[in-house]
């Protein structure tokens, strides 16, 4: 029988893992998830940050739940994974946003500020989603990985920005997607990834300070940044079964930038 869009958007019974979820996107991400239905583990560095953003989800009636760690540190992933794990059963839908930027010159990036973006955005990625994969995901041919890239991944930089770590990164969590989708799409399990633009966000804070909000802003076609709903549809897509003919894709979320831009 047919499904109707209402069934194939619903998310009720399902658990979803969260990584940098206590603010910005990785929060935003969270409510399209929970108010789908879906149980969800968030998860950062900081235990007073989600302590907050879960009494954020609960207060708007989603079954929300914590675990601080550190997705750069290896031992800190497999602690995540188990523990999520053992406390909400297989998980279905794992979004890979935890991540972190450094602002410098190409020619006097510190190698330790490189390995720390690299550590966290690209090989925290690879380990979470192999570990949540092989203890929950393989077994039962299902599951739903979603990475979160960036414009910034798709292309070059204004000399104005001086993110090459950052931008080298997001460019390896998108074909990362693509090799992991064909990798694994003979285990039922669909990799896809978003390409924010610009959102304000802690993150972005001192770019968008630097830069001028409203500059950037003329530079989207929308004449607009990213707001608190503007991922919640493509989440949503991916993570359900109204997007389980996709894998291997990525989109851009960012007002027409990169139209304009090449990306």
């Amino acid at each position: 029988m047919t499904r109707t869009i209402q069934q194939l958007f619903d998310l009720k019974g399902r658990a979803a893992l969260v990584t940098g979820g206590s603010r910005g996107l990785g929060l935003q991400m969270a409510h399209a998830l929970g108010e789908a239905g879906a149980r969800i583990m968030l998860s950062s560095r900081k235990a007073a940050d989600l302590e907050e953003a879960v009494a954020e989800l609960q207060s708007a009636g989603i079954d929300a739940r914590w675990i601080a760690a550190d997705c750069a540190q290896e031992a800190d992933i497999h602690r995540l994974a188990d523990e999520t794990l053992e406390r909400m059963g297989d998980i279905d839908i794992l979004v890979n946003n935890a991540g972190a930027t450094w602002g410098a010159p190409a020619e006097d990036h510190p190698l330790e500020a490189w390995d720390k973006v690299m550590n966290l955005n690209v090989r925290g990625y690879f380990l979470l989603s192999q570990r949540i994969a092989k203890k929950s995901m393989i077994a039962r041919q299902q599951g739903r990985i979603i990475n979160i890239a960036s414009i910034a991944g798709l292309g070059g930089n204004p000399p104005e920005m001086q993110t090459i770590a950052y931008n080298t990164s997001k460019g390896a969590v998108v074909n990362f997607t693509r090799a992991l989708a064909g990798e694994w799409g003979r285990y039922g399990i669909t990799v896809n990834a978003i390409c924010p633009g610009f959102f304000p966000s802690k993150m972005t804070r001192g770019t968008l300070k630097r830069l001028g909000e409203d500059k950037l802003a003329e530079h989207a076609p929308l004449r607009r940044l990213g707001d608190d709903e503007d991922l919640k549809g493509i989440t949503l897509l991916y993570a359900s079964d109204a997007g389980k003919h996709i894998t291997g894709q990525w989109l851009a979320v960012d007002g027409g930038v990169s139209v304009v831009t090449g990306g």
